[in-house]
């Protein structure tokens, strides 16, 4: 019944080691041999996600960016790209630098900050990708973004949100990937929109299509989805639009979902 498996990564695929598991691994082998479609669905860039679908030995379009960006992960062609429109990115680059905000911007899948600090070697060193220090780094406002991603505390990035989103009304999509990483991409770019656009690149009706995350992010992606399922960790919201809930990221959670809705080896 269903042909298609889109994946998040931090907190879903790997477990807190950042490990994909060799059960989860041999789960993933044996859908494919079955003919599913296997892809990942993260917030990530490119570059990062790439190296996690070569554990796998996935050769299809990776979604990126929270869906901001679909690519192939063999030849590195852009099947679907919808950037930071340029004035909404201006003006968040202005709030930042007059709230004194660590920002971060993605273009041409680098990865620019303006110093370097503790917020973005915690972060490269999560992602397993370098950065590049970008002193003069309003000129890249005008570049076209893949994503902008705020890091800092969580209460202090819902009041942010709120205020981004009264300033920038329409243009824009707000969300987290984890509690003190606040992300904006285009408002046609999320995980839901970037699924629904695969799916029928491959001609799958969305209701072949599982989709299995953990955070806010995802949250677009397990709608659009025939089965939207939550991780056991998944934040609570996240869990009450879930069609289905399964194990954690530390019991093979995406393991289960394959054993029992693809291999149906478990009830």
């Amino acid at each position: 019944m269903y042909k298609m498996l889109a994946i998040d990564i931090d907190d879903t695929l790997i477990n807190e080691a950042k490990q994909i598991t060799e059960g989860t691994r041999q789960a993933l082998e044996e859908a494919m041999a079955r003919g599913v479609t296997v892809t990942l669905a993260t917030g990530r860039m490119y570059a990062s996600a790439k190296q996690l679908a070569a554990q796998l030995e996935l050769n299809v379009p990776l979604i990126t960016y929270n869906g901001s960006l679909v690519k192939n992960s063999g030849d590195g062609s852009i099947l679907y790209e919808k950037a930071v429109p340029r004035d909404a990115a201006n003006i968040i680059f202005e709030y930042c630098a007059n709230n004194g905000l660590h920002l971060q911007t993605y273009y041409d899948d680098v990865l620019y900050v303006q110093e370097d600090n503790d917020k973005i070697k915690a972060y490269a060193e999560l992602s397993r990708i370098p950065y590049t220090v970008y002193p003069n780094f309003g000129e890249l406002a005008d570049k076209p973004a893949s994503k902008l991603l705020i890091i800092d505390d969580p209460a202090r990035l819902d009041e942010v949100a709120k205020e981004l989103r009264s300033l920038i009304p329409g243009q824009i999509h707000i969300t987290k990937s984890k509690p003190h990483f606040l992300e904006i991409i285009n408002c046609e770019g999320t995980k839901g929109d970037a699924l629904r656009y695969l799916a029928g690149q491959f001609g799958y009706d969305m209701s072949e299509v599982i989709a299995v995350g953990d955070g806010s992010n995802d949250r677009e992606m397990l709608e659009a989805a025939g089965l939207g399922v939550a991780m056991g960790n998944a934040a609570a919201s996240l869990k009450q639009i879930a069609d289905y809930v399964t194990l954690s990221n530390n019991e093979d959670g995406v393991k289960h979902v394959v054993d029992k809705f693809i291999l149906q080896t478990v009830s």
